[in-house]
Formats: structure tokens, C-alpha cells, sequence
């Protein structure tokens, strides 16, 4: 599975951003797919889940009521949208397929990591 992150940038503190993960040779519905984030200096953390339905979701404490994660399948396309960014949100984030069964927040339980894509938010 080839993964591509998108979406990220440049943004002031308040603002949004919309991250998409794409994928050629695997339809994502049929995976668990997650968000993860990795700031300087610091180990890779878990931000959302989405199982394969599409109908349960998953999130980190520290982003719960600002971030969303969706899928659309017509798209074979997974989102983060990312609301209400703080400083401390800056981060490389990444997109993951888990090929298991069960949601999962530990990092080396997925399979396949697409490449990140850098966000920074400025005070």
C-alpha cells in the first residue's frame, strides 16, 4: 500500500487545516486507518482512528472536539480536519493503514505509513 499525506502548512493558532491520505493498490475502507503526529524530539503519537466501516472513530484526549476523522470511499481517500490549532498541534503528521482487526493507538501496530506532512501553527 502506497500512502500519500496532503494537507499541511501554515497556520495561525485559532486556525484549521484539512489533512487527506490517499491511496493506490488497496481500497482504505477495508483497513483501519489512523492519524498520527511526531513533533521534534519526540516520539510518534497517536491523534484519530477510523475503523473500517467508517462508523467508529478514535481520538487522542488533546484533540477530542477539535479534529475529525472520515473517509470517502468514492475517493479512497481518508481526512483529518483539524479545527480550533494550537502551537503545541505543530507536528509531522502521518497516515497509517492497521490491517488488523481492532483499533489500536500503538504506532507499531499499523502496517503501512505514508510519508507526513508538516503542520505548524504560529502563536
Amino acid at each position: 500500500v502506497q500512502l500519500q499525506a496532503s494537507g499541511g502548512g501554515l497556520v495561525q493558532a485559532g486556525g484549521s487545516l484539512r489533512l487527506s491520505c490517499s491511496a493506490s493498490g488497496r481500497t482504505l475502507s477495508r483497513y483501519i486507518m489512523g492519524w498520527f503526529r511526531q513533533a521534534p524530539g519526540k516520539e510518534r503519537d497517536f491523534v484519530a482512528a477510523i475503523n473500517q466501516s467508517g462508523g467508529n472513530t478514535f481520538y487522542a484526549d488533546s484533540v477530542k472536539s477539535r479534529f475529525t476523522i472520515s473517509q470517502d470511499n468514492a475517493k479512497n481517500t481518508v481526512y483529518l480536519q483539524m479545527n480550533n490549532l494550537k502551537p503545541e498541534d505543530t507536528a509531522v503528521y502521518y497516515c497509517a493503514v492497521d490491517n488488523g482487526m481492532v483499533v489500536t493507538t500503538t504506532p507499531k501496530l499499523y502496517d503501512y505509513w505514508g510519508q507526513g506532512t508538516l503542520v505548524t501553527v504560529s502563536s
